[in-house]
C-alpha cells in the first residue's frame, strides 16, 4: 500500500458498462515514468520456473519481498493463468496477469478512461497517469493476494476484411481489471457500501475506447471469476455499481450478481454518486484451492 503520508482519492466513472470504480493514492514522490502511447503486444507463451526463489532480477513476477512456499505456488498460478475466447463481433481475446513491461500502457488506459468519463482536459491525463502508476506499483507488491489482469484483442483477417481495414494479427491491449483475493490484498480505502475485506473484490475495470461494445467487459468479468475460483476458497465475490449506470447494472445482473447493500441518500452530501454493493456466489471447484489466503501466515501458526 501507499506510505502513511500519501492521500487516497476515490473516483467513480460515469456511464459505461465496462468501467467501474477507480481508487489510487497521491504520493509526493517524483514521477517514475514517462507515459508512452498505447502499444501493441505479441503474446508469448509463459513457462513457470522450477526455482523456489523469486529473487532473480529477470523474474517478471518478482514482488520485492520474501514469500512463503504457498505464496510462491500461488504466484506461479498467476503467472500461468490464461483466459481465451472468440468474440461474436470477430476477433479473439486473451486475458492474463499484467507483466511489468505492460504497466505503462495499462496506466494510460486507466488514466485516459477516467479523464474521458469526467470530461477532464487532456493535460490532466499525465497527472492521473502518475497517480495510477504509483497505485499499480503499490498493488503489485501485494501479489499473490491481488492481481491486475490485462486483456489483449486480436482481430481476425475475416473481420478486418469486413471492415475494410488492414489485416492486423498483433494483439492490442484492450482492457484491464483489478482483483483482490483476501484480506491481505484488500485495499485500505474502498467506495461505500464497504465490502468484506476478507472476500474477493473486483474493481478498476476499463476497456479501450475503440474496442468497446464488443463484449470485452463481459469476458474480463468472467476471467476475473475464473481466477478468483482458483486463488481463493471464498465463494462470494463483490463489486460496486453506481445506481445511475444502467448498462453495467444489467451486465452484472445477467452475470448473477445481486444487490446486498445500497448507499444512503446522504452520500450525495459528499459529492459522490450512490452505489450498489453487489455480490455473486461462485460455484465450487471440483478441486478447491489447497489453502485459503484469507488467513494470514501469522494466524496459521497460532
Amino acid at each position: 500500500m501507499a506510505a502513511a503520508s500519501s492521500t487516497l482519492f476515490s473516483f467513480s466513472f460515469p456511464f459505461d458498462p465496462q468501467i467501474q470504480t477507480l481508487s489510487f493514492p497521491l504520493s509526493s514522490a517524483k514521477p517514475r515514468f514517462s507515459p508512452k502511447p498505447f502499444s501493441t503486444f505479441k503474446l508469448t507463451s509463459t513457462h513457470s520456473s522450477s526455482s523456489s526463489s523469486l529473487t532473480v532480477s529477470d523474474d517478471p513476477f518478482n514482488t520485492g519481498r520474501f514469500l512463503s512456499n504457498d505464496e510462491l505456488r500461488r504466484l506461479r498460478l498467476l503467472e500461468t493463468f490464461l483466459y481465451r475466447c472468440d468474440l461474436p463481433s470477430g476477433g479473439s481475446l486473451s486475458v492474463r496477469v499484467m507483466r511489468p513491461h505492460e504497466t505503462d500502457p495499462t496506466v494510460l488506459l486507466l488514466a485516459a478512461s477516467f479523464a474521458e468519463s469526467m470530461l477532464l482536459p487532456q493535460p490532466y491525463v499525465k497527472f492521473l497517469a502518475f497517480l495510477v502508476k504509483q497505485y499499480l506499483l503499490d498493488r503489485r507488491s501485494l501479489m499473490p493476494h491481488t492481481a491486475t489482469l490485462v486483456a489483449f484483442y486480436t482481430q481476425t483477417a475475416a473481420a478486418a476484411a469486413d471492415q475494410d481495414q488492414e489485416q492486423e494479427q498483433e494483439a492490442r491491449l484492450a482492457g484491464t481489471v483489478e482483483l483482490s483475493f483476501d484480506i491481505r490484498g484488500a485495499n485500505a480505502t474502498v467506495p461505500s457500501p464497504t465490502p468484506p475485506r476478507d472476500k474477493p473484490y473486483i474493481c478498476n475495470m476499463a476497456v479501450r475506447k475503440s474496442l468497446r461494445r464488443r463484449g470485452i467487459g463481459w469476458h474480463l468479468l468472467r476471467a476475473s471469476e475464473e481466477l478468483i475460483s482458483q486463488m481463493s476458497s471464498a465463494r462470494e465475490v463483490y463489486l460496486h455499481c453506481r445506481i445511475i449506470d444502467e448498462a453495467p447494472f444489467n451486465m452484472y445482473t445477467k452475470a448473477d450478481y445481486k444487490i446486498v447493500k445500497t448507499d444512503s441518500i446522504l452520500v450525495l452530501l459528499t459529492l459522490q454518486r450512490r452505489k450498489h454493493l453487489m455480490c455473486k456466489k461462485l460455484p465450487l471447484l471440483s478441486t478447491p484451492p489447497e489453502t485459503d489466503l484469507s488467513v494470514s501466515d501469522e494466524q496459521k501458526t497460532m
